[in-house]
């Protein structure tokens, strides 16, 4: 069975354009990688956890901003790695300067035995759509096209 994660798209528009806020992996292995490595806020979830109970976790976990209001679900979209993503968006706003995000730890360099703390996201940044389908991983851009359709744009 291959792992499952949840995630949340936070969108807001202003001025009659639609924006997506997507958060960029801190780290590493990702210190260099900019078009195609941004991504939702997401993780992993067990098997007797509510989807949506721990996208809004992972959310907070990774931004420290708190996901509220309504849900729109988005479906699931399929990691290069097998990973199963389901997806909701909701409405918010956020000043990305503000981010805060747990952190973890990691081999680095690879197998070296040495232990380095980083954070899980380094930096959140608001898109437009078009922008957003040059920066957001490949296999998340599914997303972009199924939420205008998910809310009721005004």
């Amino acid at each position: 069975m291959p792992k499952r994660s949840a995630g949340l798209m936070m969108y807001r528009q202003l001025t009659n354009e639609l924006e997506v806020f997507l958060v960029h992996p801190g780290g590493p292995i990702w210190a260099r990688k900019d078009k195609g490595a941004w991504t939702i806020p997401k993780g992993e979830y067990g098997p007797d956890e509510n989807p949506l109970a721990a996208a809004r976790r992972e959310f907070e976990e990774e931004t420290g901003f708190v996901a509220t209001g309504e849900f729109a679900d988005l479906g699931t979209v399929q990691q290069k790695s097998g990973k199963v993503v389901t997806v909701w968006a909701f409405e918010g706003d956020c000043d990305p300067l503000q981010l805060t995000s747990n952190t973890c730890q990691i081999e680095w360099p690879p197998r070296s035995g040495h232990q380095l703390e980083i954070p899980e996201i380094d930096r959140g940044r608001w898109f437009s759509i078009e922008e957003a389908r040059k920066y957001i991983r490949e296999e998340q851009q599914p997303l972009l096209d199924k939420l205008v359709p998910a809310i009721r744009v005004q």
